[in-house]
């Protein structure tokens, strides 16, 4: 069996004005991720993480902030093309670890949401998709409440 694992990153700054969402899920809060899409920074480690896997570049590349059609497009959509790509190369994603970091919102309640939209998306088991919290303790950007960021890891699996 063929497989091949991929790290991804992303982070965005908080700002008034805009919804915060984070895995798929719309998540209240007084602010949100800036960004030309959603800003989703949890689906966007997600999908660099699945590109890099194939040694397919990144988001950047795939999904450019220079083209109006992505204009506040849903992350969720991004991450069902890059899956498409997945399959196209003859893979499949096996499973997918994710921290999310975030001074606030307290994302405990709702990372089983996140977990299931992934999972969906990606057309995988729930429980193939596990989605961690953690603050920075004030420390930083993140710590101070600046911004939101999240690291992903995935193992993709030939379909031979």
């Amino acid at each position: 069996m063929n497989q091949r694992i991929g790290i991804g990153y992303d982070i965005h700054r908080l700002v008034e004005g805009r919804k915060l969402v984070l895995g798929g899920v719309e998540i209240p809060y007084e602010r949100g991720l800036d960004g030309h899409s959603d800003a989703d920074v949890l689906l966007h480690a997600v999908c660099d993480a699945i590109l890099g896997a194939l040694g397919k570049g990144d988001i950047g590349e795939h999904f450019p902030n220079t083209d109006d059609k992505y204009k506040n497009i849903s992350s969720l959509i991004l991450l069902e093309k890059v899956r498409a790509i997945v399959e196209g190369e003859g893979y499949q994603v096996s499973n997918v670890d994710c921290i999310i970091q975030a001074e606030e919102p307290n994302l405990k309640e709702y990372k089983p949401e996140m977990c299931s939209q992934i999972a969906y998306k990606l057309r995988i088991e729930k429980s193939m998709v596990n989605v961690k919290a953690t603050t920075q303790e004030q420390l930083g950007a993140i710590g101070k409440k600046e911004g939101i960021a999240a690291f992903a890891t995935v193992l993709l699996v030939s379909h031979n």
